[in-house]
């Protein structure tokens, strides 16, 4: 047994179809017309020196110290902690850093303050990342 469909008109049919291609293309247009450049429009990551201006440095060792960071450090990584500094590839922008820093004050539930943190991460870029600075200031690796 064959169901028939109702009669429609082939015209009114495609309208709908035309009407999407129509708007899809009218938002390709605009966009290439009015939307800025793609790469342009992405956020910049702010430098060591923009990102750290403001750090209280004499904080961040302080949070450090009472945090025990370096025990910490040590249980995860062995040794005197340090190699946790170096993650392969996981590190690279002083954005991540402190990031990473916040990271940390969410998993252990330090409840750290946005200055705080980036107290803790100048304190970090200073002693161990050194994003922008000439490779003969930065520390040797222990």
């Amino acid at each position: 047994m064959h169901r028939h469909l109702p009669h429609t008109n082939m015209a009114s049919a495609r309208l709908p179809m035309t009407v999407a291609r129509a708007t899809v293309g009218t938002a390709c247009l605009l966009m290439g017309i009015w939307a800025p450049d793609l790469a342009a429009a992405q956020p910049r990551t702010p430098s060591a020196a923009e990102l750290f201006k403001d750090a209280d440095l004499a904080l961040g060792e302080r949070l450090m110290a009472e945090h025990a960071c370096s025990a910490c450090h040590i249980r995860r990584v062995g040794g005197d902690g340090s190699a946790i500094y170096r993650p392969q590839g996981r590190i690279n922008t002083p954005s991540a850093l402190r990031g990473m820093v916040d990271l940390c004050s969410t998993e252990l539930k330090l409840s750290l303050f946005p200055e705080e943190v980036t107290a803790v991460a100048a304190v970090l870029q200073r002693d161990h990342y050194r994003f922008g600075a000439p490779a003969s200031l930065k520390k040797a690796a222990p």
